[in-house]
């Protein structure tokens, strides 16, 4: 049973993510910790998330922006790497901490981002914070996002350009893991597992990525953060 609902999430959270480039994690991270425990959760949900980021490229090839994803990439792949290391001295309680209060900053801050225009090289300082930050939680979405948009990229480019920039710091996450010791084969079948619900979610989104009314999706996303949030926070004091 735990399986089924793991896995069905993890459609509807892939089809999500499709849509609006991210949110993935943020819907299938919490029922993942329930299940497996926050030491396995997080290397599950690299996996996850690469399968995810590399299928919304396949869908999205065409339009990917090379330019920023190259600058975006230079700083926050060996600092995604960094923050995973620094995630590996962690301790699970702590993760789930970290993991909510994230969550919860991510709504006020990703507010304050909207109206900033970004230039090419400023992607590179981007990425540096984001990859660390990813290093040590499950995805920074909600954060990365306005980046992309405030750049100049919308629907496909946004969606394949973040998803491609975002591959290189799962890869890097993932390695970081793999080399620590925290990612078993049992942790990577079960990331494979997942991670083809999450797939199959993403060329659902396609034919919906163009009706999505952006207010409605922006209230949702922090109902949505805000929920799970709180309930890593509880998961991890109870």
């Amino acid at each position: 049973m735990d399986w089924a609902i793991v896995l069905v999430i993890g459609v509807f959270a892939g089809t999500l993510g499709g849509i609006v480039g991210f949110g993935t994690s943020i819907l299938l991270l919490p029922p993942l910790v329930i299940v497996f425990g926050p030491k396995e959760a997080v290397p599950i949900m690299a996996i996850v998330a690469l399968m995810a980021n590399l299928s919304r490229v396949a869908v999205w090839w065409r339009e990917v922006d090379w330019r920023a994803c190259g600058v975006y990439s230079l700083t926050a792949i060996p600092f995604a790497a960094l923050g995973a290391t620094t995630l590996l001295r962690m301790n699970p309680r702590s993760i789930e901490i970290a993991l909510g209060v994230f969550f919860l900053l991510s709504i006020p801050i990703r507010r304050l981002l909207v109206g900033f225009k970004v230039r090419l090289w400023q992607l590179a300082l981007v990425g540096a914070g984001i990859g660390f930050l990813t290093g040590i939680v499950a995805s920074t979405g909600p954060i990365n996002t306005p980046f992309f948009l405030a750049y100049g990229l919308v629907k496909g480019a946004y969606l394949s350009t973040e998803a491609m920039g975002s591959l290189g710091i799962f890869l890097a996450k993932a390695i970081v893991f793999g080399f620590g010791g925290a990612l078993p084969w049992p942790v990577v079948a079960k990331g494979l597992i997942v991670g083809s619900t999450v797939t199959a979610g993403s060329f659902f989104a396609k034919r919906f990525v163009m009706r999505l009314d952006p207010s409605h999706f922006r209230l949702l996303m922090e109902v949505v953060l805000c929920a799970a949030g709180v309930s890593m926070i509880l998961t991890a004091i109870v």
